[in-house]
């Protein structure tokens, strides 16, 4: 514990900080090319991975009258079966690995899939634990990533907008 308190005092407020990374345009634009398959709406099915659960409160928050995502055509499935895209929190643990390619192969082509957050993107702060395999991009193909620790729900509509601005035109 007493190991943990000093890296947290050395190292001092690491989130909430919110850097747009560089590679987030060209995400959005290989990713764009998939979305114009889906014209008005999109399913989505989240899948944890061995989150803290930050991200799933903000995709959560999605659902609630501020931001409203049925008003997109942003909608939740049950199942990966009935999925156009998968959203991915966490990095990928060791008993998670086998459910998430599982996730992954019942969704049906085209299908997108979102890396949302720092641990699903680069693991975060469990990187080198040992019930870490790894990011989500080292077990399946990711098309788009949306960084922060958690990202906000506003971001998300903004880079999902962003994703179909191209069909309005």
């Amino acid at each position: 514990m007493f190991r943990i308190l000093k890296k947290s005092v050395k190292e001092g407020i690491v989130t909430g900080q919110y850097p747009e990374p560089p590679h987030v345009d060209r995400d959005i634009a290989e990713a764009r090319t998939k979305a114009r398959l889906f014209k008005r709406s999109l399913t989505l099915r989240e899948v944890d991975t061995g989150s803290c659960n930050a991200c799933e409160m903000e995709l959560n928050a999605l659902a609630s009258p501020i931001y409203d995502q049925e008003r997109f055509g942003i909608h939740v499935a049950a199942s990966p079966r009935h999925a156009d895209a998968l959203v991915v929190t966490g990095p990928v643990t060791v008993n998670m690995e086998e459910a998430l390619k599982d996730a992954y192969d019942s969704t049906p082509a085209p299908k997108l899939v979102i890396a949302f957050g720092d641990c699903a993107i680069d693991c975060g702060v469990f990187k080198g634990s040992y019930a870490v395999t790894g990011p989500v991009a080292r077990h399946v193909p990711v098309d788009l990533t949306i960084p922060g620790c958690p990202p906000r729900p506003s971001e998300f509509l903004k880079i999902l907008s962003e994703l179909r601005s191209d069909e309005k035109r």
